[in-house]
């Protein structure tokens, strides 16, 4: 039977940074362009669907890294061998392709391949170097990992523990809070020999405020969705270019904390709502654009806000 698609409310922390960078994107990422998949969907929300599905170069980098891992770590637990320099180069092929197949814009007919730039939809002047930069990045944090000592970790994990490696599976991959579906993808997963649980988040950047709260969230998916005391789970962050790992400790205080910005944020998010239960949003214009136009510049709707000549 064909799967119906529904855009019921839920929260994730990325749903939660665009409302608090913009409303109007906010509106354009999460209704709006819903059902722009369809071929009969009108024109002006196909285009917001197309343009939502790009990436920036800097989130390309990061998904590039992400995938990497997750291959590698998928290996690891089939007890299959990795060959990181054959992996390394296979990225910065696939890339390479990627950046091609964005420049000539064919992602605007096909999507499949690669869902393309910002940078090339909005003819950014981005130098030569800018994108070497942005390989450099990609490759400093998979040579950094392989280096590390997460690949002898992860291979002398038996398989009846591990737990998840990025498995962004729709139906799964979330947990109810309040009765309101919480994405949760965390990247790496597994129970520790004596049986604690313990979750890990790469990252290819810096730290950011919202990290904490993100890994916290990861916990309480965990616990409830391998039925484990939350109070036990063992979570970090790994910084990849930076070659640094950071515990944040799962207290009855974070727990707490993380409620209390969950709460504030859906409130919010339902206060834009015409109907909440059906979770349809008000008209555009309850939606304000935001006035801080340095966040227009990185925006992929700022044709559609009218704030590009592009």
């Amino acid at each position: 039977m064909k799967r119906v698609l529904t855009n019921d409310f839920s929260w994730s922390k990325s749903r939660h940074e665009k409302l608090a960078e913009c409303e109007r994107a906010y509106f354009f990422q999460y209704y709006r362009s819903w059902g722009g998949w369809e071929q009969r969907a009108p024109e002006e929300v196909k285009t917001l669907f197309g343009l939502k599905k790009l990436h920036s170069r800097f989130t390309w980098a990061g998904s590039a890294v992400h995938g990497a891992v997750r291959d590698a770590l998928r290996s690891y637990r089939a007890q299959r061998p990795v060959d990181a320099a054959a992996l390394i180069e296979r990225v910065h092929q696939d890339m390479l392709a990627q950046f091609r197949h964005s420049k000539a814009r064919r992602y605007r007919a096909d999507r499949r391949t690669f869902e393309g730039l910002v940078e090339h939809e909005y003819d950014e002047p981005v130098a030569p170097a800018e994108w070497k930069r942005n390989w450099d990045t990609v490759k400093g944090a998979l040579e950094w990992f392989f280096a590390s000592r997460w690949p002898a970790l992860a291979q002398a994990i038996p398989a009846e523990r591990w737990l998840e490696v990025d498995e962004n599976d729709f139906d799964h991959s979330s947990f109810l809070l309040d009765g309101v579906k919480v994405f949760a993808v965390p990247d790496f997963a597994w129970l520790e020999e004596d049986g604690t649980p313990r979750v890990v988040d790469w990252k290819t950047g810096g730290a950011r405020e919202g990290y904490d709260d993100q890994v916290i969230g990861y916990a309480m998916y965990v616990a409830e969705r391998y039925r484990l005391d939350v109070m036990r789970v063992r979570t970090s962050l790994v910084f990849l270019n930076a070659g640094t790992e950071q515990e944040v400790a799962i207290s009855p205080e974070a727990l707490a904390r993380f409620r209390e910005h969950f709460e504030e944020s859906t409130g919010r998010m339902r206060a834009l709502l015409a109907d909440p239960a059906a979770n349809v949003a008000r008209d555009a214009d309850a939606f304000p654009l935001t006035t801080d136009l340095t966040r227009c510049a990185r925006c992929v709707f700022r044709r559609p806000c009218g704030r590009t000549g592009g």
